[in-house]
């Protein structure tokens, strides 16, 4: 892609206390949507705290687009049910990206941090943390639209040689 900034690697790590929407159970997987590219990671089955550790790298060319989640149950003989869902504001990522391209920063610095709120989808704080050379934000993000649940993630910054620069 000529307009690629670079490649953000999203570790769907795990639910918690997800919404039943089977019998007693659910067989959940998440969506991940950002513009237009679309990624899923596998379905656990019959479990509510699910432990997926899928790793879904999304290409960036435009930094301002939100990353969308949608958690859903698994149906053999319907339409999937719908399990909620959370939106990530990237912006602050990319810049503590920017802030790290040109620097010599220790391991393990805190760059930034991110405070729940009412117009966020955190459930607790969140820093993004320069780790090994790379910028690392770990995330538990409270699902909307659903009686229940979170998701716990891990957003990674892959830079690509020969891509624009942020």
């Amino acid at each position: 892609m000529e307009n690629q900034l670079g490649l953000l690697r999203i570790r769907i790590i795990r639910g918690i206390n997800l919404a039943i929407r089977d019998l007693r159970s659910s067989d959940p997987y998440v969506v991940v949507r950002m513009g237009k590219q679309k990624l899923k990671t596998r379905v656990v089955k019959k479990n509510v705290n699910p432990e997926w550790n899928d790793d879904l790298t999304l290409c960036v060319s435009q930094p301002i687009l939100p990353i969308k989640l949608q958690v859903y149950d698994k149906d053999t003989f319907s339409r999937d049910d719908k399990m909620g869902d959370a939106e990530i504001d990237i912006i602050p990522f990319i810049d503590a990206v920017r802030m790290t391209r040109y620097k010599n920063i220790p391991n393990g610095v805190i760059i930034s941090r991110i405070m729940p709120n009412r117009q966020n989808c955190y459930s607790e704080e969140s820093c993004i943390v320069y780790e090994n050379g790379k910028v690392v934000q770990n995330a538990f993000l409270r699902l909307r639209n659903v009686e229940r649940g979170e998701i716990q993630l891990q957003l990674q910054w892959i830079h690509v040689p020969g891509s624009k620069n942020l």
